[in-house]
């Protein structure tokens, strides 16, 4: 994570989901751009029945986590694992200017 320091300074926050890429991407950006990594997808289909949030979690398509009756709308939730991750880059986010979500196309 960028120091203080750089915080400061921050302008673009680009996310991509690999550490790898984020540093190959944050070479060739240069200054005023800090490249962090999501290390992966950061939100999913509800796995198990504590990922569901309480206000839906008495609706019977919650355990599926899709609403087929409301044109299959997915139900996404933070990944516990990634909760960490998620106020970290709300924290890079505070002193950015611009987001530049770069993450793979596949989901």
């Amino acid at each position: 994570m960028p120091d203080k320091k750089q915080l400061g300074e921050l302008k673009k926050l680009v996310i991509v989901e690999s550490p790898a890429k984020a540093r190959k991407i944050g070479d060739y950006l240069g200054d005023g751009y800090i490249v962090e990594a999501s290390v992966g997808h950061i939100r999913d289909l509800p796995q198990r029945a504590a990922d569901i949030p309480k206000d839906v979690k008495k609706l019977a398509w919650s355990k599926e986590g899709v609403d087929i009756e409301n044109d299959f709308a997915p139900l996404y939730v933070i990944n516990p694992d990634k909760k960490a991750k998620v106020a970290e880059l709300k924290e890079l986010m505070k002193g950015a200017d611009e987001l530049l979500l770069a993450t793979d196309e596949d989901r």
